[in-house]
């Protein structure tokens, strides 16, 4: 039976996608959970994988086009099926059902100059992005990779090999940007100037959760083989404190506010090409062990350029921590259209009042970035009390 593939909907109030290259050629056969398509979000480039095993066919969505949630762009369909295409008549703007027969599976084939070499046919994702913002032509590159696949160290080599030519950087020159850069810095600035930031700032002694992280990690390093960080204790803390806070949790829809059922802690994180934020969902509800578990799998998987639809969506609240950047203190920027965002400095020892009396402790600075068409000050100031409890006695 042929399965539709429609444009995914991968985070609240999106309203298209823009296919940025298609992983199969139409009439390829493909098996469930192999890459099908690169899209472009407003967080991310993303690799969608097939839901189902069979043959690419009915392709109606090309390279660049920007294409609405929920529209079928292409059929998967058993060998000798026929895949219903919804096409529109440009006159009458109606639609009209056609039927497209599967094609036999064929060989690649170039069809642009950066088009994947016949004798390999493998070229990671990240590496299709970086030949395409540099320009270069793929169709003779042989790759350092298994059985030949182009990789980005091959199109990092090729950008920084030396130049025949004048450079074009130095001063005054325009430096390109990557797709994660230029998405991040669209967003961002569409954030700040249309959403009412303010700021709540609150110092917290840290000497509890440094004990319960030498307390608890050695524990969970055995059963998962995974080191438990502060982001971790503090993913778990936000989220079994936005339990009690649900305007901290709520998200502005453009005429009103949205209280979210679930919530799904977004982790800011730094990548190659700028920021990316992955998505715990459920946190409130997992142990530290799980939560540990998805943060070092979603870290991984960031770096490589291996996160999936479902990695980047559905977010919540975020949390954006640059204390292993020995950071004491900043103000982030709220993703849009949550209501809030912590920014977490670094752990250091200060000179702090204790009983009347000078005394060294671990503190660390909690900045909340809130929205103040969801989010008043009385809240805010509630919140951050509650969660610098939970973290003095986690």
């Amino acid at each position: 039976m042929a399965h539709s593939i429609v444009m995914p909907a991968l985070e609240m109030a999106q309203e298209s996608g823009k296919l940025l290259a298609w992983r199969k050629k139409e009439g390829e056969s493909i098996a469930k959970g192999e890459p099908l398509l690169e899209i472009e979000t407003d967080k991310a480039v993303v690799e969608v994988e097939s839901p189902v095993d069979g043959i690419l066919a009915g392709v109606k969505a090309r390279e660049g086009d920007v294409i609405p949630v929920g529209q079928t762009i292409a059929w998967i369909v058993q060998p000798g099926e026929t895949a219903p295409i919804e096409s529109q008549d440009t006159a009458t703007g109606r639609r009209m059902d056609a039927k497209a027969s599967a094609p036999a599976p064929a060989a690649p084939t170039k069809t642009s100059s950066d088009a994947i070499p016949a004798a390999t046919g493998r070229i990671s994702p990240k590496a299709r992005r970086l030949a395409r913002e540099h320009g270069i032509d793929l169709a003779h590159l042989h790759g350092t990779g298994s059985d030949g696949e182009i990789l980005a160290e091959d199109i990092l080599a090729l950008v920084n090999a030396p130049a025949t030519s004048p450079s074009t950087t130095g001063a005054g020159a325009t430096e390109s940007m990557s797709q994660v850069a230029r998405l991040m810095a669209e967003r961002t600035t569409q954030s700040w100037t249309t959403a009412p930031h303010f700021f709540v700032t609150r110092e917290v002694d840290a000497g509890a959760l440094a004990a319960a992280r030498e307390k608890l990690g050695p524990a969970i390093e055995r059963e998962r083989s995974i080191r438990l960080s502060h982001t971790d204790l503090l993913i778990a803390a936000v989220a079994r404190t936005l339990e009690k806070h649900p305007r901290l949790n709520a998200s502005w829809t453009g005429s009103g506010i949205r209280l979210n059922p679930e919530v799904n802690i977004g982790i800011a994180m730094a990548v190659e090409d700028g920021v990316v934020t992955a998505v715990i969902t459920g946190a409130n509800k997992k142990s530290l062990g799980e939560i540990a578990s998805l943060r070092h799998d979603l870290t991984e998987r960031a770096r490589a350029g291996k996160l999936r639809p479902a990695d980047i969506s559905g977010a919540t609240f975020t949390i954006s921590n640059l204390g292993m950047y020995k950071v004491d203190a900043f103000t982030a920027i709220i993703v849009a259209p949550q209501a809030a965002i912590l920014a977490v400095g670094r752990i250091s020892d200060r000179v702090v009042p204790i009983d009347g009396k000078p005394g060294i402790r671990p503190m660390m600075s909690l900045t909340l970035s809130s929205d103040h068409r969801v989010v008043d000050g009385a809240r805010a100031a509630l919140f951050l009390n509650d969660l610098a409890s939970a973290i003095v006695e986690p």
